[in-house]
Formats: structure tokens, C-alpha cells, sequence
């Protein structure tokens, strides 16, 4: 299955067709896919206790996994999954675009490039140092105004 929780995904049949939500849960033995806000189905609850009350709940229910297309966040399109090996991992990729659809993998990148950025290692100064400093800055001034 191509689809992974947290995918922002657009619906492309059915009755909520043109919707976008998040994925909430994946099946793939099933090749079901639960997004949020779409297929909201009323289940009724019996109350379990004496004080508890029946209640009729709205929730989303599982919709087939083809009738979904992950949308790119960097191209804001619905677009098919493509894999491709990056770095020795095998990322899925936008096919519009070209972009990584694994959040992971690009938040991983993104901080290995500032790590990368970051190697020179900044001067530190102590304070005692700088205090030294300014006292001997301060000094030839002084007997210069004698």
C-alpha cells in the first residue's frame, strides 16, 4: 500500500469526492484507509452502566485505498507514488514533482544538512578574558589623558 497514516490524501470517487483529510489508520491486508471527515457512518452505543446514557456517535469509517491519491505538500497536488533510493533508504517520491513524500526521511535530511552547515566550531571567549581585555584597553587610555 502506498498510503501511510498521517498522509494528507484527496478523495477521488465516491460520495465525498474532492475531499482532503489526514489518514487516520491503514489496513493493508484489507486495502482500506480510514482519512478523516470522509465516510462518516453513525454507530449507536447501549449504555454499559446505570447512569450512562445510549448515544448515537458519528465516525469515520475505512474507504478502499485506490480510491485515494496522496497529496504532495511541496506541489499541493493529488499525485501517484513513485519510489526511488536516496542514501541507501528507498523513499517514496511525488511524481509530479519529484519531492519526498516520508516525512521522516526529510525532517532526518533536513537536520543532517544544518548538522553538515553547523561543523565549523564557533570562538568562545571566557569571561575572565574579557574582562582582561577591557581593563587593558582601558588602561593606555587613561595615562594618555595625565
Amino acid at each position: 500500500m502506498k498510503v501511510k497514516v498521517n498522509d494528507n490524501v484527496l478523495v477521488i470517487t465516491g460520495k465525498y469526492k474532492g475531499k482532503q483529510g489526514k489518514v487516520l489508520a491503514t489496513d493493508a491486508k484489507a486495502g482500506r484507509v480510514v482519512v478523516e471527515g470522509v465516510n462518516i457512518v453513525h454507530k449507536h452505543e447501549k449504555a454499559r452502566k446505570a447512569n450512562d446514557t445510549s448515544k448515537i456517535v458519528n465516525e469515520e469509517a475505512a474507504i478502499d485505498a485506490s480510491n485515494v491519491e496522496v497529496v504532495c505538500d511541496k506541489c499541493n497536488k493529488a499525485t501517484r507514488v513513485g519510489h526511488s533510493v536516496i542514501d541507501g533508504k528507498k523513499v517514496r517520491v511525488c511524481k509530479k514533482c519529484g519531492a519526498s513524500l516520508d516525512k521522516a526521511f526529510v525532517k532526518k535530511s533536513k537536520a543532517k544538512a544544518a548538522a553538515e552547515e553547523a561543523e565549523a566550531p564557533k570562538k568562545r571567549t571566557r569571561k575572565r578574558s574579557q574582562k582582561a581585555e577591557a581593563e587593558v584597553t582601558e588602561t593606555p587610555a587613561e595615562e594618555n589623558k595625565e
